[in-house]
């Protein structure tokens, strides 16, 4: 072994045994698959801040993208973002199953804020992320929304809605059997009452014609275990 693979070697050692791992990055393992599939439009429910669509671009991707966060204060944010990238629209809506409007809980990081309320799993996985006001805001629908835009293009959908992805996705058929592939939130326990598990998440791509193809770590409690992750799925009869 020469010295400088030597001192490698010792150097991911040392990193190892510190608990951390040197690997190919999951972004771009996601980035190479929407190249494959030639996508040009990302449907990013779920936006937060923005760091969805800053990851997209800072891996390589440079077609559109759309954005949906409901809450004010984070659209704010959103939307300083986007401003400077002509490629990126914002839109203040929470997505559900029907139009209207909904009371969503405000969490003390932004990021676990949902419609639906937080389970002890969560609590006892965060104890400092707590539910610390509410805020009306407005539903519409991804077909309402989407369909308008998917002529003549190959998109791509991303949910993350913590536990809200199954009324997102009952409002969004036309834009399912659309889409090139898709990104969902995968919860191995119930974190917020009523939200979708892993199993049914799964169970529902692939009755809808799509397979996986990729998993990004999510959410971990301080136990080690894992509490959430990120599957991306392609269209069954897409290239492999």
């Amino acid at each position: 072994m020469s010295l400088r693979n030597r001192v490698l070697h010792a150097g991911l050692g040392a990193v190892a045994r510190r608990g951390f791992e040197v690997h190919r990055h999951s972004s771009t393992r996601r980035q190479s698959v929407l190249a494959r599939h030639g996508i040009d439009l990302v449907l990013d429910v779920g936006a937060a801040d923005g760091g969805y669509g800053t990851s997209l671009r800072s891996f390589g991707y440079t077609g559109e993208i759309v954005s949906f966060e409901p809450i004010a204060a984070t659209f704010e944010r959103l939307r300083g973002v986007v401003a400077a990238d002509p490629r990126w629209t914002a839109r203040q809506l929470g997505l559900g199953a029907e139009a209207g409007s909904a009371t969503i809980n405000i969490a003390s990081n932004g990021f676990s804020s949902s419609l639906l309320p937080m389970l002890d799993a969560h609590i006892d996985a965060a104890p400092q992320v707590t539910y610390v006001g509410e805020e009306t805001i407005t539903i519409s629908t991804l077909d309402d929304e989407a369909v308008p835009l998917l002529a003549g293009r190959r998109p791509f959908l991303k949910i993350d809605t913590q536990g809200f992805e199954r009324e997102v996705l009952a409002g969004g058929q036309a834009t399912v059997e659309a889409v090139l592939g898709l990104q969902l939130e995968l919860s191995l326990v119930p974190l917020y009452d009523g939200g979708m598990l892993i199993d049914e998440a799964i169970s529902w791509a692939y009755d809808h014609g799509f397979r996986m193809v990729g998993i990004e770590q999510g959410y971990a409690a301080p136990t080690g275990e894992i509490l959430q992750i990120d599957g991306v799925f392609v269209r069954t009869d897409a290239p492999a």
